[in-house]
């Protein structure tokens, strides 16, 4: 319809200078505490009038810190397995169904994403003290996995309404198990977005603080406990070393996910 109108140029200006605008305003803040995690000061400082690798070493040589990295770590894989599984078996299931009992699901399989963090702690720390899963790993995966599903579920639900049903039936009127099937000709396709989903359900797991401070305790306190544990107690620059740190990690997954979609 526009073709014939020749683009702005004054509004391409405005709109790239929106669009830096924009970005600067979302990216800037959180890089702030890179370089408070190079000051040699005891206190978080900006600028720094001086540069460290002081509080790199305070964390990677820290007992406390280290456990909980491990605990982080390993409850963000766990959480990105059962969340990818549980999300694959649902999209599976409403594909199957139509009307209003599939619009009902998908709906009660997405409320975590809207509902807000705190209720949804607080209802998970009643839940869980009852069943006698406070401080434990299983309670802190439930947990993480309740916020981690409906990520998955926003990313596989495309994949399987561009899904190709016809493949299924062949395989299955040739022979071929539910179990094969599935294996064999689903799972393939779908390959790439089952990665993005593990890897935003594993980003979900780490950056989650809320349910992890209401459920975690003891040897199972995740990082993001412990980052808060110590901001509260006291003004800590081995903070922004780690905040450092999980914006690379970010960084990383995103750019790897961003070149293997172009791949």
């Amino acid at each position: 319809m526009f073709e014939g109108y020749a683009p702005s140029r004054l509004g391409q200006i405005a709109v790239w200078t929106a669009a830096v605008l924009t970005l600067l305003f979302l990216i800037v803040p959180s890089l702030i505490v890179v370089p408070l995690s190079f000051a040699g000061s005891s206190l978080l400082e900006f600028p720094p009038r001086s540069l460290s690798l002081r509080w790199y070493g305070e964390f990677f040589s820290s007992f406390t810190w280290m456990s909980a990295l491990r605990i982080s770590l390993e409850l963000a894989t766990l959480t990105a397995l059962v969340s990818v599984t549980l999300g694959f078996l649902a999209c599976y299931g409403l594909s199957k169904l139509e009307g209003r009992a599939a619009v009902l699901i998908a709906t009660l399989l997405r409320a975590p994403a809207i509902i807000p963090g705190i209720l949804l702690a607080i209802g998970l720390f009643f839940v869980l003290a009852r069943l006698g899963m406070l401080g434990t790993m299983t309670g802190l995966l439930i947990g993480h996995v309740v916020v981690a599903l409906p990520v998955v579920l926003i990313v596989l639900t495309p994949a399987f309404a561009r899904f190709d049903w016809v493949q299924e039936r062949a395989a299955l009127s040739l022979g071929a198990s539910w179990l094969t099937t599935s294996l064999r000709v689903v799972l393939p396709q779908m390959r790439f977005s089952l990665l993005t989903a593990g890897l935003l359900a594993f980003l979900t797991s780490l950056d989650e603080a809320v349910i992890s401070i209401f459920i975690g305790s003891g040897e199972n306190t995740t990082l993001t406990k412990l980052m808060f544990l110590a901001l509260r107690d006291k003004v800590d620059p081995t903070i922004a070393a780690i905040s450092t740190l999980w914006i690379a990690l970010v960084t990383v997954i995103v750019l790897a996910l961003n070149a293997r979609s172009e791949g």
